[in-house]
């Protein structure tokens, strides 16, 4: 096939994204395929080469490892030549109607919230993953918590504020603690804050402003982490993350060696279910296809709390779901082809 890997872009989570896709366009390039990799937000800008020799191109290799500090996305903006408010770079979207699928490597807001699944519907460009609205709905963690909660998914407690400096006082005095600070619709731990004191949770409210200001502030649950994917309809073995210090946060999941990954997660086979079970639940009521990865917490006291979910988890050297596949036999460029068939079926049936 000829395939078109999108990535980069201009999230938080844009060096995830490139690490992501390198690796993406290595392994199919290896199958066989035509693949070109390109940036999202910059295009082909300094390429000198033709479009139709970009499905060959060297691939740059410091890629691959993802930095331990997100970027800084003014910068990136601002360097960009061609300027404008387009998140499509030059010849993106030209690149992309040449091909015959679009794999998407994208993450977080510039990619996984439904906003390029729709452009290309819309073009007609075949892509990856799941289609425009549900993947809107899950990138938004209120939504998706206030659509699954009647369902029997258990969720921790929590309130969504859209606040400024003004309301971080009255915040900080009336909520419960210990809790978690999170964006609504980031991901990759990309500002969150666990906080046990009223100091903590000021430090949280004021980092939060610089991503938006809009939060959901959730009960915190002491417990293990453990996360599970699924892949077509089917929840892969789960996987339990160990952090050597602190929780697992940005540099933690990139940073080869910085948590364990125990894969299938040592836990009973009855929670086992319980936990694939939650993950599919939550996959179809979001009306979610071909792949995806939850995130639960496993308590003391046998609870198992759903967090929140992913419609393109991480494909780089550390990322899980390729580590959970791999559980059941299923190598990483197995798995890259396995998307790509199934979300063209997916869209074929305008899923």
């Amino acid at each position: 096939m000829k395939i078109v890997v999108l990535a980069g872009g201009l999230s938080p989570e844009r060096n995830v994204s490139l690490s992501s896709g390198s690796m993406i366009c290595q392994a199919l390039r290896q199958r066989g395929h035509q693949v070109a990799f390109v940036d999202m937000f910059f295009g082909t800008e300094g390429y000198e080469g033709s479009l139709e020799d970009m499905f060959s191109a060297p691939l740059p290799e410091d890629l691959k490892k993802v930095a331990r500090e997100a970027p800084d996305l003014k910068a990136i903006r601002a360097s960009r030549r061609q300027g404008g408010n387009s998140m499509f770079g030059k010849d993106v979207l030209e690149l992309c109607t040449m091909a015959d699928v679009v794999f998407l490597a994208l993450h977080g807001q510039c990619g996984e919230d439904g906003r390029v699944q729709a452009a290309f519907d819309l073009l007609g460009i075949p892509y990856t993953g799941s289609g425009y609205l549900g993947s809107g709905i899950a990138m938004d963690k209120d939504l998706t918590k206030r659509l699954v909660a009647p369902l029997g998914v258990l969720t921790p407690k929590w309130k969504t504020v859209s606040y400024d400096a003004a309301d971080i006082d009255a915040l900080t005095e009336d909520t419960e603690l210990p809790c978690v600070v999170k964006p609504i619709d980031s991901g990759s731990s990309i500002g969150v804050c666990i906080a046990h004191t009223r100091e903590e949770l000021r430090q949280a409210l004021e980092q939060g402003l610089a991503l938006g200001g809009r939060s959901v502030i959730e009960q915190y649950i002491a417990g293990r982490e453990v996360q599970i994917a699924v892949l077509e309809d089917r929840a892969l073995p789960s996987i339990e993350i160990v952090p050597k210090q602190g929780f697992y946060d940005y540099a933690n999941k990139y940073q080869p060696g910085a948590a364990e990954e125990i894969c299938p997660a040592p836990i009973p086979a009855e929670v086992e279910e319980k936990l694939g079970q939650a993950a599919l639940t939550v996959f179809r009521a979001l009306g979610l296809s071909v792949y995806s990865r939850a995130d639960f917490i496993l308590a003391e006291d046998g609870n198992v709390y759903f967090l929140e979910i992913n419609t393109l988890p991480g494909m780089t050297p550390t990322s899980l779901v390729p580590q959970e596949a791999a559980a059941v036999g299923i190598d990483y460029g197995t798995l890259c082809e396995q998307i790509l068939t199934a979300s063209l079926e997916a869209r074929r049936q305008g899923k």
